[in-house]
């Protein structure tokens, strides 16, 4: 305990992390109070009544959940970061596809500047389409949560949201910058977080309350098993197979290059949460179709799909999270490039022969880490479902696995690599008495940041 106290003095006392915390801190608290602030002409306490009559689960509770309780609240932050991560995505997977971002991502800084440029602008489009949808689908549709929804009223409110998204944009990019990093990472990670506090609470209540079930017992092992995973989430955040390099001596001049052993650090799920928010999108698929038809397929497909619980639509989650590891992680990490980068430099790995044969060592290993990866993954994602089914409330049981906990974990350790290095910089001791805190940019979970 005296040494924690002594590194939070370390981190206080150099001026620029204490500017860049607070800043961060600042920041963080505009974003929160934004999220509470109704759009213009919308009837916020019909539209909580309406809330509280709906079925928890979804789609709709997960975006609920990365926007901090704006979405629900239709709040002028209520699309949030959301269409920038989409914005993020689609530039990601253009620059695997298309020369042009290619180009871009390898002329350094300025096409660096020029790649955010057009995800900006991409990200005001993609809000403008699903401004209009939101609007209808979550407030216009619900009798009298909005008394005049005329075009005006239309017009404005998709104006105010464009400006929202951008605004919260904005604040990301300055947490990136003027911050301690990962701005918008951390913006969805505080939306996140925002609703453990009131979830664990009523779990209390569920236990301690009238009627309450379990007692002190139940809930200490709910807690235990929290804990439990997510411990099993920072493994697999920062689990790496480190393949070993060794680099031929070069002698210019007076000076040597090279003769040093260096590791090629393959991570275990190098896909992060993109497998996951795929998987769901495509779950939602099957009930939209379905929902044209009014045979008993139809029927059974909705009823199936529509219940985040059962086995069925677990087993296909789970499944469906392993065949999109694999997809991904083929097309993010190409072992060809990374055998002919490690020719040109010198490089080879001991044992195996450069170029051909180093690619295709380098695409076994990766495979055989995937598969165990990708099941990992996979467990984690639908362990809420076991939760709930356990008697955990819906709210409470969001914590204990899924897209929410692995951004949590991987955010926090980048915060916490992030104060680490301006100790370490400054010569104070780290945040750890032995090793070094590893980030996502090392070891893990890769999200929009």
């Amino acid at each position: 305990m005296r040494k924690f106290f002594q590194t939070i003095k370390n981190i206080w006392s150099i001026e620029d992390l204490r500017a860049r915390i607070l800043t961060t801190l600042s920041l963080l608290l505009v974003y929160r109070l934004g999220s509470y602030v109704v759009l213009p002409g919308v009837d916020s306490a019909a539209l909580e009544v309406v809330n509280a009559g709906k079925a928890g689960g979804g789609l709709m509770d997960l975006i609920n959940i990365f926007a901090g309780g704006a979405f629900s609240r239709a709040s002028i932050f209520a699309l949030g970061i959301m269409p920038y991560i989409s914005a993020s995505i689609v530039i990601q997977l253009l620059g695997m596809a298309i020369p042009y971002f290619q180009r871009l991502q390898k002329e350094g800084e300025s096409g660096r500047r020029k790649i955010n440029q057009i995800t900006r602008v991409l990200t005001i489009v993609i809000t403008a389409f699903q401004a209009p949808g939101y609007i209808a689908s979550q407030i216009t549709n619900n009798p009298g949560v909005v008394p005049n929804d005329g075009t005006l009223w239309w017009i404005s409110t998709v104006l105010i949201l464009i400006t929202g998204t951008i605004f919260v944009m904005w604040i990301g990019e300055r947490i990136t910058e003027k911050g301690i990093g990962n701005g918008i990472s951390l913006l969805i990670m505080i939306g996140i977080i925002a609703g453990l506090p009131a979830a664990f609470a009523f779990e209390i209540g569920s236990r301690f309350g009238v009627g309450g079930v379990g007692g002190p017992i139940i809930l200490l092992i709910e807690i235990a098993l929290l804990l439990i995973v997510i411990i099993v989430s920072i493994l697999l955040v920062q689990g790496t197979r480190r393949i070993p390099v060794q680099y031929a001596k070069r002698i210019v001049g007076n000076k040597q290059y090279g003769g040093v052993r260096q590791y090629i650090p393959l991570k275990v799920n190098a896909a992060g949460v993109m497998p996951i928010i795929f998987a769901q999108a495509i779950m939602f698929v099957p009930m939209t179709l379905a929902g044209f038809g009014e045979n008993g397929a139809s029927t059974w497909v909705i009823t199936t799909f529509s219940n985040p619980n059962g086995f069925a639509y677990n087993l296909t989650f789970f499944l469906m999270i392993v065949a999109f590891t694999y997809f991904y992680t083929a097309v993010t990490v190409n072992p060809n490039q990374m055998a002919d980068e490690m020719k040109r430099n010198g490089g080879f790995v001991p044992g195996i022969k450069p170029g051909k044969k180093t690619a295709e060592f380098i695409d076994n290993v990766l495979s055989r880490i995937t598969l165990p990866g990708s099941m990992f993954l996979a467990l984690v994602a639908i362990l809420p479902a076991f939760a709930a089914m356990a008697g955990v409330n819906q709210a409470f049981s969001y914590f204990y696995g899924g897209t929410s906990l692995l951004i949590m974990v991987g955010v926090i350790l980048d915060t916490l690599q992030q104060i680490e290095s301006h100790l370490l910089m400054r010569h104070y001791d780290g945040l750890m008495k032995t090793g070094k805190i590893k980030g996502r940019s090392n070891a893990g979970v890769g999200m929009a940041g």
